[in-house]
């Protein structure tokens, strides 16, 4: 029997081109906030980890009873000093008067000078004390540098710490990005400004835009570091957090690919095979490579003649060699008769002598 079957030329459309890479979603950076005074002890912890924060927000302070007992006690060395200061120059005065009578000797008039100056130095280091003093009070409440996300926190209320201990990290603006690997045989082909779709562990998938690429590569691994920002949802929560694996695609562009309807292939013992036409109406069974999918196409790389005539309806019926009737209308397709690409196992051909079967478009008749 011959079967009724339809046809199609492949079809050369444009296709986008994506390169595919895995790599870790980090912050794009993470400002360390530690404590700047030395010896306080921390009485108030004010945000934690998650917790969005807005430049110069208080987030931690420190006790400063110890600070301001140093402050008076400077602010009162201040004092003595300008009384001391204002008693010498006095004396440098009076002994700048009596310098023409010759009353007091060069050497006296010196001494008096001498001490003036000693004073007015001593008036400075004391405010000098005053202000660092003062500058410590200040240090006693602890200030986020910039807008962003807590991303860790070691502040302990009661902890008396030292200068320089860390107290929390920030990652600054909320701003993510996606540190790619790709291989350095690739790497030739992203550009900076290129979109990128990323899909993180969690399901959630972000737009972003390459913003570098690294200008080494890993000696052993043979891969350089893409960075793609990714975009700072409302509130800086993203769906997306540091530390995710995450798979993406770069849009690299669009090329010509040349196309069949998707249920035109069959896949058969591993293999993919399309069912072209000859002019006898006789079905040659031809291996191809596949490549991208375009809704219901599918690019066809290699095996395939631009010209070729394929069976697009009923090709899992078929093997090589058999004769067929084209009727290139569109009969209904039952979805469960076809053979998509990839699903693993091999068409049943239809029984020899079988009439009135009908299936995925085709319909067995006696000639």
């Amino acid at each position: 029997p011959a079967l009724t079957v339809s046809t199609a030329l492949p079809t050369a459309v444009s296709l986008p081109v994506r390169l595919s890479a895995n790599g870790n979603i980090t912050a794009w950076q993470e400002a360390i906030i530690g404590s700047e005074a030395n010896g306080l002890r921390l009485v108030q912890v004010l945000v934690n980890v998650g917790d969005v924060v807005r430049k110069g927000q208080e987030i931690a302070v420190f006790s400063e009873d110890t600070v301001k007992a140093e402050v008076a006690q400077s602010r009162a060395s201040l004092l003595e000093a300008e009384a001391t200061a204002a008693d010498a120059e006095a004396n440098d005065a009076r002994a700048r008067t009596l310098e023409s009578s010759g009353a007091l000797s060069t050497q006296q008039i010196n001494q008096y000078r001498t001490a003036a100056q000693t004073a007015r130095a001593r008036v400075e280091a004391a405010r000098a004390v005053l202000d660092a003093q003062q500058v410590r009070g200040r240090q006693a409440r602890v200030l986020a540098p910039d807008d962003g996300v807590i991303s860790s926190r070691t502040a302990t209320v009661g902890s008396v710490v030292g200068a320089g201990t860390e107290l929390f990290r920030l990652i600054r603006g909320g701003r993510l990005e996606w540190r790619a690997e790709v291989t350095s045989t690739e790497l030739g082909r992203i550009r900076a400004g290129m979109p990128a779709t990323v899909t993180a562990a969690s399901g959630a998938r972000l737009t972003g835009r390459v913003r570098m690429i690294a200008p080494s590569v890993d000696p052993q691994t043979r891969n350089a570091l893409v960075y793609v920002d990714l975009p700072v949802s409302a509130g800086m929560a993203s769906p997306a957090k540091a530390g995710m694996f995450a798979r993406g695609e770069f849009d690299i562009g669009t090329t010509n690919a040349l196309t069949v309807p998707q249920t035109a292939l069959v896949v058969r013992d591993g293999f993919n095979y399309l069912f072209r036409v000859n002019a006898d109406n006789r079905i040659r069974q031809v291996k191809v490579e596949t490549g991208r999918f375009a809704g219901d196409r599918l690019e066809i790389t290699s095996g395939l003649p631009a010209d070729a005539r394929v069976v697009v309806s009923g090709a899992g019926f078929l093997n090589d060699g058999d004769l067929v009737r084209i009727n290139d209308t569109p009969a209904p397709v039952t979805p469960a008769m076809e053979k998509p690409m990839g699903s693993g196992s091999a068409s049943t051909p239809a029984a020899p002598g079988t009439a009135g079967v009908t299936g995925a478009g085709v319909s067995l008749m006696r000639t």
